[in-house]
């Protein structure tokens, strides 16, 4: 005899509830640094998400993530440029383990820049399979004050 499937499981239907939100807010995480600045972001209209079911949508379910992963640099002339790169996680993930997951793209992305150049790096996790373009990603990084940072601490 074979196993019956459960015609209303409460988990399934919370998981899938909590993607619809996100995916109609267009939610992410984004980080920079310097300083260690942590935001939810509409990633495509760039403003910061201030709502707690977001949050708890974001923080207490596993995803699978699109993580593009920055590093920030400027030239002694005052142009500024960025490395990046692209990635999907394997499984579902917790947005509390998500540092872990992407330490060794981050250090193989810093290994790869010019260390006199590089000021900081920042990274933006959206909860689905989406694909950044770069200028998504710098419009998002921007938002998040990066490059105003980099011009304040040339002048000084």
């Amino acid at each position: 005899m074979s196993k019956v499937r459960k015609r209303y499981s409460a988990r399934a239907v919370l998981a899938r509830s909590c993607r619809a939100i996100l995916k109609t807010n267009h939610a992410a995480i984004a980080n920079v640094q310097p300083p260690d600045r942590q935001i939810m972001i509409d990633w495509k209209h760039c403003k910061q998400i201030r709502s707690a079911p977001v949050a708890d949508a974001l923080c207490d379910i596993a995803h699978h993530w699109t993580i593009y992963i920055s590093v920030f640099c400027q030239k002694p002339d005052g142009s500024q440029y960025s490395k990046s790169m692209e990635f999907s996680t394997d499984g579902m993930h917790l947005v509390a383990n998500l540092e872990q997951v992407m330490m060794d793209a981050h250090a193989e992305l810093v290994a790869q820049s010019n260390a006199n150049h590089r000021f900081g790096s920042g990274w933006i996790a959206v909860p689905d399979k989406t694909s950044l373009t770069e200028d998504q990603a710098n419009r998002v990084f921007s938002a998040m004050g990066v490059w105003q940072r980099a011009e304040a601490a040339l002048s000084a």
